[in-house]
């Protein structure tokens, strides 16, 4: 408040203030949000006005408000560019909850007789990998870069926001690789638990037909790629055995004429329109 002169102060303090005594306040001095279904409040300051000078004014007032009509968790999605405003909801007992590259999601439970009862931040990265065969039945193996150890893996990387499981397949091995695919078979995943930030990690291994077999290495990501025989590849010292499993369910699959197809369909319910992803147990002749 030092840079104001003495009636620009007292303005200022005579604008942000409500009557403690009275414990009345303004309509303008509350946030307004969004109420959602489980009977709580979600603030985005990209979607309201906020007064620097009035910010913690305007916070206390509408936590009391809140408190009053019974709300439960009050949600503060901050942009980044509204940074400044993360210190003073910590401070009125705000904590973290998720962020992206853009903004960070707060909360505070209002409830004092019953702990929080929220969905978890995202604890779970989901990656594909690629098992892709040519028209000579040999396998595409990578070597990444960044690796403390010799190996040979199967192409493949983390899933993006939004997008399919069989996309996200085709878009890595041509990043890596060059490579165009088509999809066969879903094969098997595998779980695991504190992995990349401590998250629990889910990887999809996909079988795939090769479109085309040039090979176009990746130089930001991988060292080294190649065609193998799959019995060299299975057979080598520096492939994990994880990968050696991957290619018996390809074999089981091949022989019994399985597919694990992921098919899609639009499911409606009560008002809401969802396009999901299904899995879906056929018969396949890989010979045709």
């Amino acid at each position: 408040m030092k840079y104001f002169s003495k009636s620009t102060r007292k303005l200022l303090i005579t604008s942000c203030s409500y009557s403690s005594r009275l414990r009345t306040y303004e309509p303008h001095q509350f946030f307004v949000g969004e109420k959602d279904r489980f009977n709580g409040v979600t603030i985005n300051t990209d979607k309201e006005n906020f007064d620097k000078t009035c910010f913690t004014q305007r916070l206390e007032a509408s936590i009391g408000k809140w408190a009053s009509e019974r709300k439960r968790c009050i949600w503060f999605k901050v942009n980044i560019k509204d940074a400044h405003f993360v210190p003073v909801l910590a401070d009125k007992g705000f904590n973290f909850h998720h962020a992206r590259d853009n903004f960070v999601m707060m909360y505070k439970w209002l409830p004092n007789d019953s702990e929080p009862n929220l969905p978890p931040a995202s604890h779970t990265n989901l990656g594909v990998g690629a098992l892709v065969f040519n028209s000579k039945n040999q396998l595409l193996a990578i070597s990444e870069k960044h690796y403390e150890y010799p190996h040979w893996k199967l192409p493949g990387g983390y899933v993006e926001r939004g997008e399919d499981i069989i996309d996200a397949a085709k878009r890595e091995v041509k990043e890596e690789t060059g490579v165009n695919t088509s999809f066969l078979s879903l094969l098997t995943f595998r779980h695991q638990h504190n992995m990349m930030f401590g998250n629990s990690d889910i990887y999809i291994l996909l079988m795939m037909k090769a479109l085309s077999e040039k090979i176009i290495l990746s130089h930001r990501e991988v060292k080294d790629c190649k065609w193998m025989e799959v019995e060299e590849y299975v057979n080598h010292p520096h492939v994990h055995q994880f990968n050696r499993l991957v290619i018996q369910k390809a074999n089981y699959y091949i022989k019994k004429h399985l597919k694990l197809d992921l098919e899609k369909t639009t499911v409606k319910w009560a008002q809401l329109t969802r396009e999901m992803t299904y899995l879906s147990v056929n018969d396949y002749d890989y010979n045709n």
